[in-house]
């Protein structure tokens, strides 16, 4: 059996006496969707950014790819191969989708290539083009990314999420406020992702998680509740009670 990609282990964090996140261990299967859920405040986005680096954790520890990373900065798990998307879209509205995924991809450049014209950076350039036909984006790559749809703006940011190739890509909810259609579409292209790129999601879509997830882990006020494959997590009293609302 491969090690997983990322062990989470007794990660905690307070406010004041507030345990955002409290004891949680699990972990996330290298190629596998690993979905997080719970009611709105279990601590699911703050169990991100301590993965993630933008906190630190007060107790626990973070592994990643089997490298100790507990409490590293952003730019440190970045090279270490974590990719993440926010809640909030965060795009830059005034350039095109070209731009920012161009953007996105110049960290694959060596440093000293930087400051070069854009048309040098061949693998910056090689990688933005992909990821337009990946993400069915060409036809819209001169458009400005604030005139997009929610549905498209949504699926670039998954893109850019994706630009610098990384082992582990982070979602928060990257359904949030999308149509049926639009929700339905992401659902198959993040099972795609799933089989080439390790995944950890944040999802409200209970739906789209029971069609996606290898395994899911369940939380509520702070601590994991529950965590399994989808349907034995599911069928648990306890996840029904505190996040079905029935017994």
């Amino acid at each position: 059996m491969n090690a997983p990609i990322l062990e989470v282990l007794g990660l905690g964090i307070a406010f004041g006496g507030l345990r955002a996140v409290d004891d949680v261990t699990f972990v996330a299967g290298r190629h596998q969707v690993t979905t997080v859920i719970g009611p709105n405040g279990a601590g699911k986005s703050t169990l991100f950014n301590l993965i993630s680096g933008a906190m630190r954790p007060r107790s626990g520890r973070v592994v990643f790819d089997g490298v100790p990373c507990t409490g590293a900065p952003p730019h440190r798990m970045r090279a270490l191969g974590l990719g993440r998307s926010f809640q909030i879209t965060s795009l830059y509205p005034d350039l095109t989708v070209f731009e920012n995924l161009r953007l996105a991809t110049e960290i694959l450049e060596p440093a000293g290539r930087w400051f070069l014209p854009v048309r040098r950076s061949r693998l910056a350039l090689e990688r933005a083009d992909a990821l337009l036909r990946r993400f069915e984006l060409t036809e819209r790559a001169g458009s400005l990314a604030g005139a997009l749809s929610h549905g498209e703006q949504r699926r670039m940011e998954v893109a850019m999420a994706l630009a610098a190739d990384p082992k582990l890509l982070l979602l928060d909810e990257p359904t949030q406020g999308m149509s049926h259609g639009d929700t339905q579409e992401t659902a198959e292209l993040i099972g795609r992702l799933g089989r080439e790129v390790s995944v950890l999601l944040i999802e409200h879509d209970i739906g789209l998680v029971m069609q996606i997830s290898d395994h899911v882990v369940v939380m509520h006020q702070g601590r994991k509740l529950a965590e399994g494959p989808p349907d034995a997590v599911r069928a648990d009293p306890a996840v029904q009670a505190a996040y079905f609302g029935h017994a």
